[in-house]
Order: structure tokens, then C-alpha cells, then sequence
């Protein structure tokens, strides 16, 4: 077990470790529970990952378990601390939907990032202008109720990301499928699109940053809205996709479910211009708006 450096990754190491322990002793939840004198919905998030646990609450659990490793009951501590750890982003959990907050977290520390975008950028290339303009549509969206403060707040967020994200030491690779459409939907209006096409051609010249556009001559695929694959540096720590939308956000780690959206990640790449011709795209849509 590598070191952790962030509390969503910890917590989901753990949780993943304390459903290893209790299995190993042969219990259930509802055993567990009773024992511990939990409710058994305490220990259901706790095994889930939707909650943190505190360093005392783990020790118990495992000498419950009769984990009798020092080693790993260390390791298991210092999960559970790290997973308590603030982060710039708790201020904004209450706010938050639930899933985009565990996003947050998962993206502050992937070290390979792999997004298909059907009709927009992704959140982490976008400019001020192109993001404001972005979450103020979806704030219109059926179903939104985000005033003035919150848009605010989200577009804030996403400028914030960005500087966690691309300017940390370690940054992540980052791979893009791009929609030619993307390129065509006038987000925030011409000049504000031009901006972001301009800005997407220069980001996509970064050693760290692939970019390739899916063109309207690739034929059919089957419709699919954004999403996004996240990889870690730890074995132990399995793929995620987060899936985007307007309405409704979701991560998932069931390896069948991963990796099926990364099958259909490597078959829109496949399908997509090269990184040279895709810059040159781009590059050309942004001229022709002046």
C-alpha cells in the first residue's frame, strides 16, 4: 500500500480494506453492527465510502475482527486519518451534489484523466468566459434551481480545478475526445468560443494533453453522453468513471461497468483524427470566427 496524499482516494482504499477485514472474520454487516453498537446503516456508509470513520472507531473494528497485523492495522489508521483530512473543497460539500463532490475529490488525484465531451469542453480546459457561460445554461436546465450566488460559487469551482489540477507538481496525463460539434456550439456566443478554441488549440500542444476530435465524417456511434475515466497510481486503488450531466451526476467503479465506457473510450479514439490534424481543426474553427 503507497502512500495516500488525499482523503476521497484514502476513503475509498479503506472502505474497500474494511470489507476485506470483516469478510476475513466471517461476519456480517448486521453482526458487525449489533457488536459495535452501530446502527446498521452507520456501518453500511462506512463500508460504502459515502462517510468517514474516525482512527478510534477503526481500531475497534479491527480488534473486533481480531486483525492482529501491526503493520496493516497502521496502514488502516493512517486511512482513516488522511480520509477525515479538509480539503479546499469541503466548504462546498453541503452545496454540492454528492457525486461531483466525490468527483472533485477522485480528480484531485488521478494521474491519467480520459474525457469524452459530446457537445462542450471539459471543465478543466475551459476559459473564465467559456465556464461562466456554461454553468449559467445549465443553470436554465428543467429541473435547476441555481440563483445568481450559486452560479458564482460552480463557476468558481471550476476555475479552482483547474489551478489544483493542471498546475500540481504531478499533474495528470490528460486525453480528450472531442465531438466536432463541440467545436461548432457557440457557448457564451462567437467570441467567447473563439476564445475557447483558441485556448483548446494551445493546451492540446502540452506534452501532458491529447486532444482529438471526433469528425462528422466518423460515422454513427451509438449516442452517449460525457463521462469521464479516471486512473490512479496505486493498484489498489481501481478505475472510476464519473458520468456528467446536467440533471443527474454518477460515479462508477464496478470493474464490468468500467470497463465497458473504456472499450467505448478506445473505440470514439480510434475513430477520431490524429493529435496534429485535431489541433489544426481547431485552430481553423477558430479563425473562420474572426
Amino acid at each position: 500500500m503507497t502512500t495516500v496524499h488525499g482523503p476521497t482516494v484514502g476513503r475509498r482504499r479503506l472502505r474497500s480494506a474494511l470489507r476485506r477485514a470483516r469478510d476475513a472474520a466471517g461476519l456480517t454487516q448486521e453482526q458487525v453492527a449489533a457488536a459495535m453498537d452501530w446502527s446498521l446503516s452507520k456501518l453500511i456508509r462506512i463500508e460504502a465510502g459515502s462517510v468517514s470513520i474516525s482512527t478510534n472507531d477503526v481500531k475497534a473494528l479491527l480488534g473486533h475482527y481480531r486483525m492482529t497485523d501491526q503493520h496493516q492495522i497502521d496502514e488502516l489508521v493512517e486511512l482513516a486519518r488522511v480520509s477525515r483530512r479538509r480539503t479546499w473543497w469541503s466548504q462546498y460539500k453541503d452545496t454540492l451534489p454528492s457525486a461531483y463532490a466525490a468527483y472533485i475529490g477522485l480528480e484531485a488525484e488521478a494521474f491519467r484523466l480520459s474525457f469524452f465531451q459530446p457537445s462542450g469542453i471539459p471543465g478543466l480546459l475551459q476559459t473564465e468566459s467559456y465556464a461562466r457561460a456554461a454553468v449559467t445554461a445549465a443553470s436554465t436546465t428543467v429541473g435547476d434551481t441555481m440563483d445568481a450566488e450559486q452560479i458564482e460559487v460552480r463557476h468558481a469551482i471550476r476555475m479552482r480545478r483547474q489551478k489544483e489540477v493542471l498546475d500540481r507538481p504531478d499533474r495528470p496525463d490528460i486525453d480528450v475526445v472531442l465531438d466536432e460539434a463541440a467545436l461548432h456550439r457557440q457557448t457564451g456566443g462567437p467570441e467567447s468560443l473563439r476564445e475557447q478554441l483558441r485556448h483548446l488549440a494551445a493546451v492540446g500542444r502540452r506534452p501532458q494533453v491529447t486532444i482529438r476530435v471526433l469528425p462528422f465524417t466518423a460515422g454513427d456511434y451509438a449516442p452517449q453522453g460525457p463521462f469521464v475515466i479516471l486512473r490512479f497510481p496505486d493498484d489498489d486503488d481501481t478505475d472510476i468513471v464519473y458520468l456528467e450531466g446536467v440533471l443527474a451526476q454518477d460515479v462508477l467503479d464496478r470493474p464490468t461497468d468500467v470497463a465497458a465506457y473504456q472499450q467505448m473510450f478506445d473505440r470514439l479514439w480510434e475513430m477520431s483524427l490524429q493529435p496534429d490534424e485535431s489541433i489544426e481543426k481547431i485552430t481553423k474553427m477558430a479563425d473562420q470566427l474572426g
